[in-house]
């Protein structure tokens, strides 16, 4: 039986500095720590590149312990990493990286995207790991849009890109440590869908563009409240676009295990946070120049 699920929080999605860069930070927030086992949410752009204004220059840095997700909505992103991958990300792709025991990686708009100019617009997320996998061998999966199965509304005005997990017997292409949904939709006006989430599932709806009205009861528009998270209850999510919008749609079986996090580490204890930070400048987590 369909049954919606009830809305635990409605935030908005305030403007933080990143070093020299301005982005939005609905996660964590106040009132809100994570929505397990999502950690972070960064809602990066559009900003307008040129060789004049590069602010998304992001220099080699490493990360262990989670899976560091990029979304790329608008430009270009050229990564680079440890592993020795190096993939240019283009508008509707994604940059699935799994540091594990730990990886280096740069990004950055690439230098022809920077030379002619226009809009970059992405979403970076942090997954959590569980404990158990915290340490595995690094990986990195690389979708361009044309990889990412889609799913239309019964109207035709909604389409709902699965990137990971499952939905209406479509299973996106990439592979996950634990159970998740991580799903982007482009809704034109007066288009609407209902999208399946397991009951067990943390989940949130974040809104970077436009205006929805969500589960025919809480209204969302840009630069007002951005983010719903939802209890676990129900197994429906329903949006209807009051015009035309891009959504993020995000679930995820909770790990519910103890979280340390310093800078780019995310780890279970303090111990390993240290140890985290020695390996890395003895070079165990490889080089990136």
């Amino acid at each position: 039986m369909k049954t919606y699920k009830t809305i635990q929080h409605k935030v908005t999605s305030p403007l933080v500095n990143m070093g020299p860069i301005r982005l939005r930070q609905p996660l964590p927030t106040q009132g809100i720590e994570n929505v397990d086992p999502f950690l972070l949410l960064h809602h990066y752009g559009p900003y307008a590149i040129s060789e004049f204004n590069n602010p998304f220059d992001l220099g080699p840095h490493p990360h262990r312990g989670f899976e560091p997700i990029t979304l790329l909505f608008k430009g270009e992103q050229l990564h680079r990493d440890s592993l020795g991958n190096e993939m240019i990300v283009k508008a509707g792709g994604v940059q699935w990286t799994t540091a594990g025991r730990g990886i280096i990686h740069a990004e950055a708009p690439t230098k022809e995207f920077v030379k002619k100019g226009g809009e970059l617009e992405g979403i970076q997320l942090w997954l959590n790991l569980p404990a158990k996998d915290k340490m595995m061998t690094p990986n990195y999966q690389h979708l361009e849009d044309e990889q990412i199965p889609k799913i239309f509304s019964e109207d035709k005005k909604v389409q709902l890109n699965v990137i990971a997990g499952n939905q209406k017997e479509v299973t996106g292409n990439i592979s996950t440590q634990t159970p998740v949904n991580v799903f982007t939709a482009n809704a034109d006006e007066n288009g609407s869908i209902e999208i399946e989430i397991p009951e067990n599932h943390q989940s949130l709806l974040y809104l970077l563009e436009g205006e929805v009205i969500v589960n025919d009861a809480e209204n969302l528009k840009k630069g007002e409240n951005q983010m719903v998270t939802f209890n676990q209850d129900g197994n429906t999510i329903k949006f209807e676009a009051i015009q035309k919008s891009t959504l993020l749609i995000l679930s995820g079986a909770p790990i519910q295990e103890k979280v340390t996090q310093y800078g780019p580490y995310v780890m279970n204890t303090q111990t390993e946070i240290l140890e985290a930070m020695r390996d890395y400048q003895a070079g165990k987590m490889g080089y990136l120049y």
